[in-house]
């Protein structure tokens, strides 16, 4: 049964990758209580940029807002990476605000919703995207292209229906649209694969940024990972 390991929250503490942008929220640690979510409102626009109430999102240029309201990553992929970087990596290590245990987070498509518990329906909308903040969080040798060579990004989500949820809470998944684009099949396009690129151009719960980009680079070299 696919359900919630974890839920985190942010810790700020100082972004050395972006001394401009003063703060980062990337350091989430688990919590025991209740946590109610509610959509945040446009990005940049939006007082509370996350969708978690207790959360912070710092980065308002880059981060936060209805897309970006909730990150979630898969245990099964956390636990893949521990093995690999012979490190532990308890449920928040990401930045993710949910850790999930049973669910196909880099599989679940693009539109796909999920209710939580007895109330919040969430939306995926798009993978998340390495980040300077995240190497440096992770301060792994070459940490952003290994990332993106694995491409086990997690998830970005709406809130459909708010509500309050908690660890342990049961995840079913209660749609999933006919377009077939996958997190993973998104992440390979905007970073490593430019062929899947005119796949995301129709797909209207994608953001309308990102299906604008997939029309701009489709005749254009991919994203090329790097540690800068």
């Amino acid at each position: 049964m696919a359900h919630l390991l974890s839920v985190n929250l942010a810790r700020p503490r100082p972004n050395p990758a972006k001394p401009e942008a003063g703060s980062t929220g990337i350091d989430k640690r688990p919590v025991e209580h209740p946590v109610v979510l509610r959509a945040p409102g446009p990005k940049g626009a939006c007082p509370h940029p996350s969708g978690l109430v207790g959360d912070a999102v710092l980065d308002t240029r880059h981060h936060g807002g209805d897309d970006q309201a909730v990150y979630a990553y898969a245990r099964e992929s956390l636990d893949l990476w521990a093995r690999e970087l012979g490190r532990d990596l308890p449920g928040g290590s990401f930045g993710e605000n949910l850790t999930t245990v049973g669910l196909d987070v880099d599989g679940a498509l693009i539109g796909e919703r999920w209710q939580i518990g007895e109330q919040v329906v969430l939306e995926v909308s798009v993978p998340r995207i390495p980040c300077a903040t995240f190497a440096h969080w992770l301060d792994e040798r070459r940490w952003t292209r290994r990332f993106t060579e694995r491409a086990l990004p997690g998830t970005y989500l709406r809130i459909v229906r708010p509500g309050s949820i908690r660890v342990v809470d049961r995840i079913t998944v209660v749609d999933r649209p006919a377009h077939g684009l996958t997190v993973r099949d998104c992440f390979r396009a905007v970073t490593t694969d430019a062929a899947l690129l005119p796949r995301l151009v129709d797909v209207a719960a994608l953001p309308a940024e990102v299906r604008e980009l997939a029309r701009r680079r489709t005749a254009t070299p991919p994203f090329a990972p790097t540690d800068d």
